[in-house]
């Protein structure tokens, strides 16, 4: 996916989570996050954008703490996150392709820039599910060539990092399949992940026996590998999915 693919992404996922939050009301319940209603999920996705935003402006060569949100409810909330998502939108168009800024794993990305838009978009993204599933009713799709981009992500990205609790004392291997979601039609989208006592090594192809499978279509295993509703398709050892399960999270 290139830069514009992730801002359309971004800009569109920002204006469905607005909407969402909007109509479910702030003390709605979200499903995904018991602990939170839709307040806490709008002053945290509210609070990560201008945080990115100002990494981006400001060059930043390492981390920056986030700020308080404030203390908003109701509508006034839903409008403090329109105007952070349009900071951020704002801040990453206008951003130049030789931007030089901190950034957070290691994910294969050509760029700062490419790395914050990517960023940004499935953070956006992953939310605004969270956002529709507080509302209720039939949550908007996620793109086919997007989820599989999310799933590259999350595997070599961020449980690449060292602080990723995805470890297994025993070494063990994982193949992650998003079903026709290969380059051309009919084909898949494949990742053998790697579990040690180190952190995860994912490569984007199918390499040597796995002891368990976690396939599906791409739309819905994105979604079920960031904990968000249930794994498609499980093959193989079930206690490698369980533990999957366990200590994927982000």
């Amino acid at each position: 996916m290139e830069i514009t693919d992730y801002l359309e992404a971004l800009d569109r996922e920002g204006r469905l989570l607005a909407a969402a939050a909007a109509a479910a009301g702030p003390g709605a319940e979200v499903p995904a996050c018991p602990e939170w209603r839709v307040r806490d999920l709008v002053r945290h996705i509210g609070g990560v954008h201008r945080w990115a935003a100002a990494l981006v402006a400001d060059g930043e060569s390492g981390p920056r703490p986030f700020g308080d949100p404030p203390e908003l409810e109701g509508d006034e909330l839903v409008a403090w996150y329109r105007d952070g998502h349009r900071l951020l939108m704002d801040t990453l168009s206008a951003a130049p392709a030789d931007l030089e800024c901190w950034t957070f794993h290691p994910a294969p990305n050509p760029s700062p820039l490419a790395f914050w838009t990517r960023r940004q978009a499935h953070e956006t993204a992953v939310h605004r599910y969270d956002a529709e599933a507080a509302r209720g009713g039939t949550p908007s799709p996620v793109a086919r060539d997007f989820a599989v981009d999310g799933i590259d992500e999350l595997l070599r990205g961020f449980h690449a990092r060292r602080r990723s609790r995805l470890r297994s004392e025993e070494p063990r291997v994982l193949r992650v399949r998003a079903v026709d979601g290969g380059a051309e039609p009919g084909t898949d989208a494949v990742w053998t992940v790697r579990l040690s006592a180190e952190p995860v090594v994912a490569v984007p192809m199918e390499e040597g026996d796995a002891e368990t499978e976690l396939a599906g279509p791409a739309d819905q295993l994105y979604l079920a590998l960031w904990n968000r509703t249930a794994v498609p398709r499980v093959t193989g050892d079930p206690s490698l999915a369980a533990l999957w399960q366990e200590r994927s999270g982000i």
